[in-house]
């Protein structure tokens, strides 16, 4: 039990956040020793169900209990957060999507005193489909068009989804080219012809798809396509857990799944 390495969730009683637990309490390296929600969450002082850890409603207390902290809550608080691992120089794992500038500036700041893991996808599938993404775009040249589709359920609130993004980043880097200068958004009316070389982006938003992501190279006479389908939200959180008993045993530094899984 001593040996176990202590786990905090931000977020636990959301959707995500309960299939973190899940994986924290199922994983026998891995205890949970706080949780938190918002401070109007109607589970507030009570128990994470299946345990006797209370549920809180401030995030400095689980970044003081915890070893490392698992956050995939909507964006917004990730640079406050990212301040408290730094404070206490806990290993603060990021999902949240959807991030701004000045959140990633927070996490690299925060990677001078603790060990940040942060990804679009903690997917080992996904994280594997990245490297095919790239070479894929290496060996073909630009009068092959690529084109990233992305689907999720209906709640998402961020497009394209940060997976989507991860692998667009694969593309362009496989062209050795920023993917801020090739970049086309979501098209409507009259957008005139596709630019070559471009990098263009569709997101689909319905039912309770957990993550879908196509990659589709597009050439005059041929088409290939590249393609991960998330089953159940438990691969991310899988991996989430598996990159904070990383980052546990690491040096201060901003870190990606790709290092997580030597992929990088």
């Amino acid at each position: 039990m001593a040996d176990m390495v202590k786990v905090g969730i931000l977020g636990c009683m959301g959707r995500m956040g309960r299939a973190l637990t899940e994986s924290v309490l199922e994983n026998p390296a891995t205890m949970l020793v706080a949780g938190s929600e918002v401070e109007v969450h109607p589970m507030i002082g009570q128990v994470v169900p299946g345990t006797d850890v209370e549920i809180l409603n401030a995030s400095a207390r689980v970044f003081a209990a915890a070893d490392v902290v698992l956050d995939f809550t909507p964006p917004g608080n990730t640079a406050a957060h990212a301040a408290l691992a730094a404070e206490t120089e806990t290993a603060y794992i990021v999902g949240t999507t959807g991030l701004s500038d000045m959140d990633h500036a927070a996490l690299d700041m925060a990677g001078q005193a603790a060990a940040i893991v942060q990804a679009g996808n903690f997917s080992l599938g996904v994280n594997l489909l990245m490297a095919l993404v790239r070479d894929a775009a290496k060996a073909l040249d630009d009068t092959w068009d690529i084109e990233v589709v992305e689907a999720h359920h209906r709640h998402k609130i961020d497009a394209p989804s940060g997976t989507a993004l991860m692998l667009g980043e694969a593309a362009a880097e496989g062209r050795n080219v920023a993917l801020a200068t090739v970049r086309t958004p979501a098209r409507e009316g009259l957008t005139g012809e596709r630019i070559p070389g471009s990098i263009g982006f569709s997101a689909i938003r319905g039912g309770g798809v957990i993550g879908d992501h196509d990659v589709i190279f597009m050439a005059g006479s041929e088409r290939l396509t590249l393609s991960h389908r998330a089953e159940n939200r438990r691969l991310f959180a899988d991996g989430a857990v598996k990159a904070a008993l990383w980052a546990v045993a690491q040096k201060p530094g901003r870190y990606d799944m790709q290092h997580v899984l030597g992929l990088g």
